[in-house]
């Protein structure tokens, strides 16, 4: 068989993309969603717990914040979700039921607070210390001078890079599906899985995929106009035009 047709006929089925479609729209859409942003959230706040910590002067605060973005950046994604989604599970159980959807939110939610956390570090650590020691003059504590000074400034900084890592969460939100979601719950490409198992046509999957590309994509291009606008800043304001003082003629010399 022609190599070309195989590849048309397996992963450009229209008919099986249109029949996944409507089930990728209203529940594989929204749970992605669901998943990126809420892990984006929380490890967004535990990354900064992490930043915090790990600039601190204090050992017991700083090592431990090492350690953990360490760890968690150094296992595979799929690696945390499993351990979390297993291990966890039990504890689950008695919280929430069997829904493992919160367990892969946390799961999620802890590998962003390992990136998000050396991000915000990065962008604290970036601001000039003269705005601590002015803030300090000024009579903030250091807890005030931080919290309404260095890290609203860091946090600016660095805001490509967290929607860059918005865009790597709704990626791997994929691989939440290694937890057994339950129909209502799975995200685009548990659900073109599926249809690829059911029809043994893979052209779902390739749909699933075009719905990573098109939520992907205008976040990349959003990054980079960010980042293009803060380098900038704002334009300046055009310089108001100079008025003659009243009773005064063009040269300058009163007419009296």
């Amino acid at each position: 068989m022609d190599p070309l047709n195989t590849l048309w006929e397996t992963f450009f089925d229209w008919d099986s993309m249109r029949e996944a479609l409507p089930e990728m729209l209203t529940v594989g859409l929204p749970n992605t969603l669901t998943l990126a942003v809420s892990a984006a959230l929380l490890g967004s706040v535990l990354g900064m717990l992490l930043a915090v910590a790990g600039i601190s002067r204090t050992r017991w605060l700083r090592w431990p914040a090492r350690v953990y973005t360490d760890v968690f950046r150094g296992l595979p994604a799929a690696a945390t979700i499993l351990l979390i989604g297993v291990g966890l599970a039990p504890l689950g159980m008695q919280v929430w039921g069997p829904n493992p959807y919160p367990l892969g939110v946390l799961a999620l939610s802890l590998i962003a607070a390992a990136y998000l956390g050396e991000i915000f570090r990065a962008g604290i650590l970036s601001v000039e210390a003269a705005q601590l020691e002015g803030a300090r003059a000024l009579g903030f504590s250091w807890g005030e001078a931080m919290r309404l000074v260095i890290i609203p400034q860091g946090v600016r900084r660095v805001l490509p890079a967290w929607v860059n890592q918005l865009i790597a969460l709704i990626k791997d939100s994929s691989l939440v599906y290694f937890l057994g979601l339950l129909a209502s719950q799975r995200e685009l490409f548990r659900i073109g899985q599926d249809y690829a198992a059911n029809t043994g046509n893979q052209s779902a999957l390739l749909l699933a995929g075009l719905f990573y590309l098109v939520l992907t994509v205008p976040l990349t291009h959003a990054v980079n106009w960010l980042d293009r606008r803060l380098r900038q800043g704002r334009p300046a304001a055009p310089p108001e035009p100079e008025t003659e003082p009243a009773g005064l003629t063009p040269s300058g010399k009163d007419p009296r």
